[in-house]
């Protein structure tokens, strides 16, 4: 059961690839049964879990060490998302893709990626979790330079960059936890960790392994890639790379949190500090930007940050962490759902215009009820509006942070707190400006010109339901909070470290209320007096249009890491490398004057000779002892016995 979600969608990856060769249409069909048949094993996988039943499996030898499954709430509903959000963007992906190129490598590499995302989530321990998150990576790459455009393949070059350096960060992380517990699986870790009383020694490799998991969430620093690769990738592609991937990385963060660090007060403020950061930062990027997948991109950042702050107040709050860990469980599983649904009403526009500006888009979605029926829904929900599934998840994000300030009392220590939660709240406001600055260029504003639509109708029966059955759950989560988000918080808390029947919650009482109210107050304004002032400016005939302000230079990217890593780094490099090389060999020559106390090797003759003379041996010998007595040469010899080495130790592995 566990190695069906993993290996079948691999297998029919190559599948889809070979019935391509031969039918197109035939192969769109089989890679839909695929996603369908993923959905269907995930589901039964989370009926078994919620009747209690937890299952777990080790395929020994893999790599040396193994791979490690197990199924419990929450692996179980997580998969349970991916599989559905697998089998609705391949749906959609079969329209979607009709005016592109290599759609066999497109099914081929996201089918594989299904598979290894899968991989991550029923990992029990964090090799596992390695392995597959670095299939991950590589397959997904694939996704993010379908297209092959030259804004592709830039994007395509950050997106693995972070993902190649975050891997060997992370793997270097892994062999010193190795170190300090003996062991990388998920309930060794926790045991291991009982007669630890002092966890500063692990400090520094969980800091490594976080480095690792938040590059693919798109945690601060690290999220260069994410609002660069979403706008580039084809939509059901950033519906997976928002939706799922991202909360690969959470999943890694989680198991460092409720393993390592269970109740750690210094890990929580690492993780809230970053949480608020990437929570601010990617708003107000949202709110700055005028493309319609970027801004989608940017509110994913945003999103995850809201997660993080989730995460760390589970830390803060130690064994009273119950809020926290319905809230960050249930904005997890509500943040897929939405970026499932927002983004493929992105992919509906793009694969009729070919634009995502909103100066070119506005006012398309005028008299297209479906679509403003299903893009107002996601756009409800991030917001958190009340009856409204994303309300319910904020909700107790918030009241965890107010529980937390509570617990600190009238004390000077309490005064962060209260920042955090106006920051908060404040980002709460900007997701409610930037997202009603989508619906209104969209659905509401009158365009500039006629449009130039590349099919008709604009999206057939089976894109329609693609979009439309994920956003009518959207408001059911809303409204029914108790038994269908209460329960899905519950069946996931375990894995998070809570346990008991978790708090009883007035979901709609006038304090949880009020905290929605302030910011979608603070939304609006944001959105009359900002974006719509600011943000925008008139033309000649005196018509507004939306105004990138954003400074250009403002990148961390082009600022930063690629001067650091193109430029700083290998001139460095080479600088300390050509000191140390003249400074052992002038060493090694002031050892043989004097303690080896050597004879000096004859200068050459000074003599000029025409080509084809004969040359004396001592003449040819000099350089040749020069060579051989310096240092750079003796490890030349180091270097290829050392090959010679490894080659037959591998040999003599593979005998055995």
């Amino acid at each position: 059961m566990l190695t069906i979600p993993v290996f079948l969608p691999m297998l029919g990856a190559l599948g889809a690839y070979l019935v391509g060769r031969k039918n197109k249409k035939a192969r769109d069909i089989f890679a839909d049964l695929v996603g369908a048949a993923e959905f269907i094993v995930c589901a039964a996988l989370l009926i078994t879990a919620a009747g209690g039943g937890e299952l777990e499996l080790t395929i020994p030898y893999v790599c040396g060490m193994g791979l490690r499954f197990r199924l419990d709430g929450f692996r179980a509903v997580y998969v349970t998302v991916a599989g559905l959000m697998w089998m609705m963007t391949t749906a959609f992906s079969g329209e979607y893709l009709e005016s592109y190129r290599n759609r066999n490598r497109y099914y081929l590499f996201t089918l594989l990626t299904c598979g290894a995302t899968a991989g991550v989530l029923l990992s029990d321990d964090l090799f596992t979790t390695f392995i597959f998150f670095e299939i991950m990576s590589f397959t997904s790459y694939v996704m993010v330079v379908h297209d092959e455009k030259p804004g592709a393949m830039r994007a395509g070059e950050t997106y693995i960059a972070v993902a190649v350096i975050g891997g060997m960060v992370m793997l270097m992380g892994l062999f010193m936890l190795y170190d300090k517990l003996g062991t990388l699986s998920f309930e060794g870790m926790s045991i291991a960790l009982e007669g630890i009383s002092d966890k500063s020694g692990l400090y520094l490799p969980g800091a490594l392994v976080l480095f690792g998991f938040g590059a693919k969430a798109g945690m601060f620093p690290l999220h260069i890639w994410l609002p660069k690769a979403h706008p580039v990738a084809p939509a059901p592609a950033s519906a997976l790379l928002s939706g799922i991937l991202t909360k690969a990385g959470v999943f890694g963060v989680l198991v460092l949190t409720s393993r390592v660090f269970l109740h750690d007060i210094v890990w929580g403020k690492l993780i809230l500090g970053l949480g608020v950061v990437t929570m601010v930062l990617g708003a107000v990027l949202a709110v700055f930007s005028i493309d319609l997948k970027r801004t989608l991109a940017c509110s994913s950042m945003s999103q995850i940050g809201f997660i993080l702050v989730g995460v760390g107040m589970q830390g803060l709050l130690g064994e009273e962490n119950t809020l926290a860990v319905w809230g960050t469980g249930l904005h997890m599983v509500n943040h897929s759902m939405l970026k499932l649904v927002l983004f493929m009403c992105a992919g509906a526009v793009y694969m009729n215009l070919h634009e995502l500006d909103l100066n070119r888009i506005r006012g398309w979605g005028r008299n297209k009820p479906l679509l403003n029926v299903c893009f107002l829904t996601g756009a409800l929900g991030i917001t958190g509006v009340p009856l409204f599934n994303g309300y319910v998840s904020k909700t107790l994000l918030h009241e965890s942070i107010v529980e937390y300030i509570e617990h600190l009392g009238n004390t000077g220590a309490a005064w962060p707190y209260h920042v955090v939660e106006w920051l908060f709240l404040i980002s709460g406001g900007l997701t409610a400006a930037y997202m009603t600055k989508l619906y209104a260029a969209i659905f509401v504003e009158k365009p500039s010109e006629p449009f130039k639509e590349h099919r008709s109708p604009y999206m057939n029966s089976l894109s329609s339901a693609a979009i439309l059955i994920p956003a009518l759950l959207l408001p059911v989560m809303g409204i029914l909070p108790g038994p269908v988000m209460g329960g899905t918080a519950k069946l996931m808390q375990g894995f998070m470290g809570a346990g008991g029947q978790g708090p009883d919650i007035s979901w709609f009482s006038l304090t949880n209320l009020k905290g929605a109210a302030i910011s979608l107050g603070i939304g609006a304004a944001v959105y009359f007096l900002f974006i719509r002032t600011v943000l925008m400016k008139r033309d000649e005939s005196g018509r507004k249009y939306y105004v990138n302000r954003w400074p250009r230079w403002l990148d961390l990217e082009n600022l930063i890491y690629r001067p650091l890593l193109e430029k700083i780094l290998p001139f460095l490099g080479a600088l300390v490398s050509r000191v140390l090389d003249v400074m052992t060999d002038l060493i090694y020559s002031g050892l043989n004057r004097t303690i080896l106390r050597r004879k000096p090797i004859p200068p050459r003759v000074d003599e000029d000779y025409e080509p084809g003379d004969f040359i004396p041996h001592t003449h040819r010998s000099y350089t040749l002892q020069r060579i051989s007595s310096s240092i750079s040469f003796s490890l030349l010899l180091f270097g290829i016995g050392f090959c010679v080495a490894m080659v037959y130790l591998i040999a003599i592995l593979l005998m055995r």
